[in-house]
């Protein structure tokens, strides 16, 4: 039976690798991608098919909804308070609507983030599990993602919704994580390590090739999550149909998260590179995976020294530069 995959966010980060792998397995050679492209829009490509338009206007969605079985939504924007409702809440709202009553539809996932549980701005004294309650850190950014994540929750309560929410920490590929060490203007996300130690200590050590090393304020180097994001595609797919995804959330990680100090040592054996402790106001956490190993099968294969090498050993093509569509 033939089956059909509406993906929302198509064009970004998470969108594009999985497209392209859906596209390649050949455990999914009978499903038909659909991307609700709004500002970009992916190159044609066979068995894919693109729905241009706004995710908060309804009649988009239930055009882009037309004979799906899945839907995998990945379309949201950061701290941009003008449109974060209409894209994250309203959007979702008319997705959910449209598959509660859709006679296709069979499968929602949604792919959610580890701010709805706060991320290293608060201390966790114990890992980080799915049953941990909401605790967003200041920005509508996650407080839509929880919004989110709850909108999900209340149409399994209400209408025994097929669905499930794969929880992700920050999302790596390519030189991401490099550029997140960057003592210079060019740093992916936070901190802005430059802000922290002075512009001209920071020239000084971005021409030393210095890395910085995240302590906490007591001086204790910070551990922090992130997930690789063929990592994170592997465990979309392997979610879908699953049925031990039903109306699950899954916190989808590395087994460990990346320890600063250890980071550090990796980098100044393996590469020579130099570090410098760096005190920050931000907390330790470990997102638990246990539970998507345990129920789904599924393996992080990037660990800490597979993602600095990633990054460190990737070159760019002329044809791919690089670019943030989110500052992370």
């Amino acid at each position: 039976m033939s089956k059909r995959i509406l993906v929302t966010g198509a064009t970004g980060k998470v969108g594009r690798v999985f497209v392209r792998r859906i596209l390649e397995d050949p455990a999914f050679a009978g499903f038909t991608v659909r991307a609700l492209c709004h500002n970009r829009v992916l190159p044609p490509q066979e068995r894919l098919e693109i729905v241009q338009g706004a995710i908060q206007d309804r009649a988009v969605v239930d055009r882009a909804l037309q004979d799906v079985t899945h839907v995998l939504h990945l379309a949201t924007v950061k701290e941009t308070p003008d449109t974060v409702i209409d894209v994250s809440t309203k959007g979702m709202f008319w997705l959910l609507e449209n598959c509660r009553e859709n006679p296709t539809f069979e499968q929602f996932i949604l792919l959610g983030g580890d701010n709805t549980v706060g991320h290293m701005f608060y201390p966790k004294a114990i890992p980080v599990t799915e049953e941990h309650p909401y605790t967003p850190y200041p920005g509508c950014y996650s407080l839509a993602k929880v919004l989110e994540e709850v909108m999900l929750q209340q149409y399994y309560v209400q209408y025994d919704l097929n669905g499930c929410c794969l929880r992700a920490p920050w999302i790596m590929e390519k030189d991401d994580f490099r550029y997140h060490l960057s003592f210079g203007e060019d740093v992916f996300g936070g901190p802005r390590w430059r802000d922290l130690v002075g512009a001209e200590q920071a020239d000084d050590y971005a021409r030393s090739g210095t890395i910085p090393v995240m302590l906490d304020a007591e001086g204790v180097p910070v551990k922090r999550n992130f997930v690789h994001v063929e990592d994170l595609v592997s465990a979309i797919l392997t979610a879908i149909d699953h049925p031990a995804a039903r109306q699950q959330t899954f916190n989808i990680c590395m087994n460990e998260p990346v320890d600063y100090e250890a980071m550090g040592a990796y980098l100044a054996e393996t590469r020579g590179l130099p570090t410098v402790p760096i005190r920050t106001p931000y907390h330790s956490t470990w997102l638990d995976n246990a539970k998507a190993r345990f129920l789904l099968g599924w393996r992080p294969e990037v660990d800490l020294a597979k993602l600095i090498d990633l990054a460190w050993d990737y070159q760019r093509a002329d044809d791919d530069p690089r670019i943030v569509w989110y500052p992370g």
